[in-house]
């Protein structure tokens, strides 16, 4: 019998099926409260944590790769989530770290196949 890993819902997130959307699993880092399913994600180097991506950072996590499939909650420590490696996701649903914008990280996004769209 296959494990249940839960289930993806689809919805505002999403705004078209011409991209494939797939998944991994990541560690989310401690302390940074919760984040919800659209938070665009930067993978940290030295632990290969993922971070709210935010520009001004110099850890690794000032690039983008994945888009947070799932609310978590990162009060008590790390924890495993699932993420989105590619997909067109809405611009309005994605979010990274205050004083940075979606757009800034549009080029690092496209490289891993992650679109967005401005237009509906």
């Amino acid at each position: 019998m296959m494990p249940d890993f839960g289930s993806i819902k689809f919805g505002t997130l999403f705004a078209g099926t011409e991209i494939p959307v797939l998944t991994t699993s990541v560690t989310v880092a401690a302390g940074q409260g919760v984040l919800k399913a659209g938070a665009v994600l930067g993978k940290v180097t030295a632990d290969g944590t993922y971070k709210l991506v935010d520009k001004a950072a110099t850890d690794g996590s000032q690039v983008a790769s994945v888009v947070l499939a799932e609310e978590v909650d990162t009060t008590g420590g790390a924890v495993p989530a699932v993420a989105y490696t590619s997909g067109l996701f809405t611009y309005d649903a994605l979010y990274v770290a205050v004083g940075d914008t979606v757009a800034d990280h549009q080029d690092e996004l496209r490289s891993g196949n992650i679109y967005y769209k401005t237009d509906y």
